[in-house]
């Protein structure tokens, strides 16, 4: 059973859900290494870019129901779906990306990694 949400609550969920998971994920994670003696600060910076991808997957639900309304848009001509799910997806990506941004002016972390 498909549970209808109206689009702009989910567009706007999407990227606050991305941007909750970088955020606290890294915030989370740096508190871990330091109760065991590793540098927090470049941590939580480390974990903030390997996160970005979780992020962005429980920002789109973490199932393939995003792919099945692509593949009907495709396949079945409803194009409007298509266009959802990508905006949907750019919204989870501006929130991640978000997130990176203020971990790196929070640690002042500014590598490559």
């Amino acid at each position: 059973m498909e549970i209808k949400v109206a689009f702009l609550p989910a567009f706007i969920q999407s990227y606050f859900i991305a941007l909750g998971v970088l955020l606290g994920g890294s915030l989370i994670g740096g508190f871990g290494a330091f109760l065991t003696g590793e540098p927090p600060l470049a941590t939580i910076y480390r974990f903030a870019n390997s996160l970005k991808i979780w992020a962005l997957i429980s920002a789109i639900g973490g199932t393939f129901d995003t792919f099945y309304s692509v593949e009907r848009g495709l396949f079945q001509g409803e194009t409007r779906n298509i266009i959802k799910q990508m905006l949907l997806i750019l919204s989870a990506i501006g929130g991640a990306q978000t997130g990176v941004i203020i971990i790196t002016w929070l640690t002042q972390e500014h590598g490559s990694s």
